[in-house]
Formats: structure tokens, sequence, C-alpha cells
């Protein structure tokens, strides 16, 4: 720890996905262990770290303007651009006078040395730390990056000891992919596929339960292919391989819920949905990505399964969970989308039945095959298209959430709410539908946060949130 990091002020922003979120709360462990003060990201700061998100052109964007934003609210604090972006546009980011420090994908566990290199090299004056002004500080660029595609770097391991939420511990577990959609940059921005210890992960976990945490999610970039280092679908083995994690993080005392971020269909075999039923902590809420439910339209978006192959891993989380949930993504646009491959999704959409479809208008991503793919769809069809499934997506919701009114449930409490005068806390069930559970006063809501209760959902109370009755 240096001195001068004792008074000086750092804040943090995540864009993009839940892996993000997890290295976003490592970078900020860091910082606090390194001395800095912790701010919300709207104040004025001497470090802000923005953790990037390139999975579109609209996250790009989204990104350069985060970076602008601080620079123009703190000019002279170090402006840290860190992951999908600087690492899939280097060459724009070395040139952007809003970033100080670039910092790469497998190279976040680096902050604190590259911060420790910027003051070296950048202030006249550490004694002013924490007071900077223009006069005493430089704005010398530093950069760690390196080609992710082509490195035989392992895993990057980070330890979190706290989270961005204080319930639930998003654990990473995976990172890269080797799968290669043809809408998707991801590949070239996180680089091959690398797993995680299990001991590591234990050991993460562990902490985590120690300081009270009672549900994790783990995640991964491409999940369904931790343990492996090719093409997941050329070993059968490795649902064995990802059983054997989930069985470790069941075994930790005072973990009560497990849930998953995104899988692939092909890793639900027989084995292992069985196997997962058989956990008393695994959360029934399964997200299956998706993409189209057309054959021709999965081919050239170069997905690794066929519908009739995805519609077997519903089955078989049905076959043994009582009515899980199950949610998904669906591109809707896609180059070469017939309305006749169109139709064919909505109906298979309607015959799989999802408690959630998380609907996206195929958007142009610099650098992927389909950007220059022929038969690009108006943005008007696009837009049509999304709202019919949309509104399928409203009604499937429903009948699903109703579906469990007059069951018992267990729910994690989390958040206080008032509703017309009463006071509640708010929760998921394991199959993630939101409820409400009465409580004397919101100002008593601090003795029952992540509290586990059980009761009956009754009707919908406001807005997608239904009562916990006793």
């Amino acid at each position: 720890m240096r001195d001068y990091y004792k008074n000086m002020k750092a804040a943090l922003h995540n864009l993009g996905c839940k892996v993000n979120q997890y290295e976003t709360d490592a970078m900020e462990n860091m910082l606090r262990e390194a001395g800095f003060e912790i701010v919300p990201f709207n104040e004025v700061a001497d470090v802000y770290v923005i953790n990037t998100c390139s999975v579109t052109n609209m996250a790009d964007r989204k990104s350069r303007q985060m970076l602008h934003r601080v620079h123009k609210l703190n000019p002279d604090a170090a402006v840290v651009a860190a992951g999908c972006y600087v690492q899939t546009a280097e060459n724009q980011a070395r040139v952007d006078d809003a970033i100080d420090i670039i910092i790469g994908n497998n190279q976040k566990t680096k902050l604190i040395d590259l911060l420790d290199k910027y003051f070296d090299e950048n202030y006249n004056d550490k004694n002013t730390a924490g007071n900077i002004s223009h006069e005493n500080i430089s704005h010398k660029k530093i950069e760690s990056l390196i080609d992710v595609r082509n490195s035989d770097e392992p895993y990057e391991k980070f330890i979190i000891k706290h989270t961005s939420e204080h319930t639930r511990a998003f654990i990473k577990v995976q990172d890269g992919c080797n799968q290669f959609c043809t809408y998707c940059i991801i590949p070239y921005a996180r680089g091959a596929v690398r797993s995680r210890e299990i001991d590591d992960v234990v050991n993460e976990v562990t902490d985590l339960a120690r300081d009270g945490y009672k549900e994790v999610v783990i995640t991964g970039i491409h999940l369904s292919s931790y343990g492996m280092t090719e093409n997941y679908n050329s070993n059968p083995q490795n649902s064995d391989k990802f059983l054997k994690l989930i069985k470790a993080v069941h075994d930790i005392d005072g973990i009560e819920r497990i849930r998953f971020g995104s899988l692939e269909p092909q890793v639900i075999t027989d084995k292992l949905a069985r196997e997962l039923a058989s956990m008393s902590k695994i959360c029934a809420h399964f997200h299956l990505s998706l993409q189209s439910g057309c054959d021709a339209t999965l081919k050239r978006m170069n997905r690794h399964y066929s519908a009739a192959e995805y519609k077997a891993g519903c089955d078989l989380l049905r076959k043994y969970f009582d009515n899980p949930a199950i949610t998904t993504d669906v591109i809707v646009g896609f180059p070469g989308e017939t309305e006749e491959e169109f139709e064919e999704t909505k109906k298979y959409l309607q015959d799989i039945g999802f408690y959630e479809m998380h609907v996206f208008k195929y958007s142009k991503r610099r650098g992927t095959k389909a950007e220059v793919m022929p038969n690009q769809i108006p943005e008007q069809v696009k837009a049509v298209r999304s709202d019919i499934l949309l509104e399928m997506e409203k009604k499937m919701s429903k009948d699903f959430r109703e579906s469990y009114i007059g069951r018992e449930v267990e729910v994690l409490l989390e958040t206080p709410f008032e509703l017309d005068g009463k006071s509640y806390m708010t929760g998921y069930t394991k199959e993630y539908i939101r409820v409400a559970w009465p409580i004397n006063d919101v100002f008593d809501s601090e003795k029952y946060s992540n509290r586990i209760v059980l009761g009956k959902i009754g009707d919908m109370l406001d807005e997608d949130i239904y009562l916990l009755v006793e």
C-alpha cells in the first residue's frame, strides 16, 4: 500500500455482463485494500475505473461515452479503461485523450501495479496526491494489453471478499469462448477457453459464506465449456467436470442457494439434470441460450445445436425438476431471416414455453462474419418481429408466475418495499419469481434482509410482484 492512496478516492462503473460485474467487484476489492476510499461513480474522484463492454457497436459507444463523461467530470483524474472495448479497439483507445490507463482482458489483476506505474511516471509531487491539480500531473498513458486469442496465459485469478450485491455473489469460474458464432465478437475480446481451479472457487465461496452470503451465481463467458480447452462439443465428459465443480460448491456450509449463468443445451445431459435435481441448494432456474428456433437460422449463426437438441435439454430439466423456470435469449432479424423462418421460431417458442425471453433485434457488430452477410433485414421489420415476441413473452411470463400461486416457496429476502402505506421485504423464490413479504415497518428491514423465509404465493401485488403469505 502506498501512503498517498489513503488520501485518494476511486470510483468504478461496470458495463456489460455478470462476468464483467464480478471483475469490477474484484477491482474494487483491490482498490480498497490498496487504501483508496470508494465513492459513487457520479462523484469527483482521483481514479475512475470503467470496465467496458464490446458485445455490440452500441456497447462500444456507451463505453466511450462513459470514459469521456468522467474525464470531463475531473480532467485531472486517472481514467482507467479496462476490458472488452479496449481489447477489441486498442488503436482507438491509444489515441483517446480521455483514457490514461488501458487494461485488456486477462490483465485486470494488475490494476494496482499499473496505478503505481502511472503515478510514478506522472506525478511531479506525490505529496499533493488526493488534491490533484493540473500543474502536478502529466497524463502519460500506461497500458497492459495482450493478444488474448493467441496467448497461453492461464485463467486470470481473482479473489473477491465483498460484492456489489448484499445477498448474492456472482462467482466467475471460466473465461473465453471457442464457439465463434457469426454475430459475436466475444471470442476475439475474451480469448480461448480458460477455466478456474475448483479449489480456488471453493476458497472464495467459503470466505463469502463466512461473510454472510447465502446465494451464489456460477458464471463464465461460456460456462458450458468449463474444464475444456477445445470445443466443448468434442468431449462428452465436459458435463462431468462441471458437475464436480457444482458438487464442491454445494458442500460449502452457509451457502443455501446456487444459480447458474447462461448454459448451452448440449451440456444438459440426463446425468447432469438428475444430479442437479438431487442437490437441495440448486435453484430450479436455468437460462439456456437459444437465439432462434429455426435450424436454418441457427446454422447461419454458427450455433452448435439444432432446435430439436435444444428442446431435448429443456425436456430433461422438466423431467427432473418440478416446473423449473427456463429463460432464454432470442435474436430477431438475423441476416437472411425470412418471414417463414421467423414464423418457425415463433411457433417453436410457443411450443417450448419459457418463463422469460430476452428479445434482441440483430445489430451489426464490426469484425464479425454476420456484418457482411447478404440479406440484411430492415430495421422496421426487426422492430415488428421484436414487438410480436415481446408481447408473447409477457403472456408466457405471467402464465408461469401464476402457475405458482398457492404453492409453498422459499424466498431470500433482499430489499425493502412500500406500497399504499404498507411495508414489505421483497425477494426471489428459487424460480426467480419476485414476491413481497409483509413486515411491520420499513425501518425493520435491516433485520430481515438476507433472511430465508417460507410462504405461499398469493395474488399479484404490484407490477410482477406477488404477495407472500404464511
